[in-house]
């Protein structure tokens, strides 16, 4: 069976990684001057770890993208872990509140989700983003330049230039999940590679790594949901 993967060089980089995204596509990590052949050659070596990776159940390419939940009284959207319920008001508000339940404004019926979605992201600035500072402080490790992002199909990546890229659906999950998805980004800055280093390095920063983890494989997918 053919494994069809896509290359992304950089001049930083000094050995070939292979990683999975949760869409099952495969994206070979490269120096500049890596060939073709031998990148091939790497990739038919993984081959067997490639199939298991792919074939892993917490990857959702076979799914379909969760619809999400009508934004009418009486639902229910999560923020960071814990589900609050949905209010409808008459009364006209800049945006939507929070105070232990979401006070959407009747006038934004029409772009309700919209709303929602820009909510999440400006509380994942206000929450993630000094996170991302604090640890790498304790981990004594430095970074371009932290940023909220929408990609549906990781929670978060480390770049060539040393940036920090977290995905906004995180907002919605527990605090010790956002911090294991920062952990794991920022521990790239010391080990590029998931080897027992840098599990270790993670785990110290987050003693509940396994249970983030397992939480991701369970609810992963209802972060996902349109809101």
């Amino acid at each position: 069976m053919d494994i069809t993967y896509s290359i992304k060089r950089s001049s930083k980089r000094t050995k070939v990684t292979i990683t999975i995204e949760r869409d099952r596509t495969v994206v070979v990590h490269a120096p500049s001057h890596a060939s073709d052949e031998a990148i091939a050659r790497i990739v038919d070596a993984k081959r067997h770890w490639i199939h298991e990776k792919t074939r892993h159940s917490q990857k959702y390419a076979d799914r379909s993208h969760p619809p999400g939940k009508e934004l009418v009284s009486g639902e229910s959207v999560l923020y960071l872990g814990r589900s609050y319920r949905i209010e409808v008001v008459d009364k006209e508000t800049e945006g939507i509140k929070f105070d232990q339940r979401f006070l959407i404004p009747a006038s934004h019926v029409t772009h309700k989700k919209g709303a929602m979605r820009e909510w999440y992201i400006e509380r994942a600035k206000e929450r993630i983003l000094p996170r991302v500072v604090k640890q790498a402080q304790e981990l004594g490790v430095s970074f371009g330049q932290a940023r909220i992002v929408d990609n549906r199909y990781r929670w978060g990546s480390c770049t060539v230039r040393d940036n920090i890229n977290l995905n906004w659906r995180l907002i919605k999950a527990p605090t010790f999940v956002i911090d294991y998805v920062i952990a794991h980004e920022l521990a790239h800055l010391l080990e590029p590679n998931h080897t027992p280093r840098f599990w270790n390095i993670v785990k110290t920063q987050v003693p509940s790594m396994d249970k983030a983890r397992n939480w991701l494989r369970e609810h992963g997918q209802l972060l996902e949901e349109d809101v």
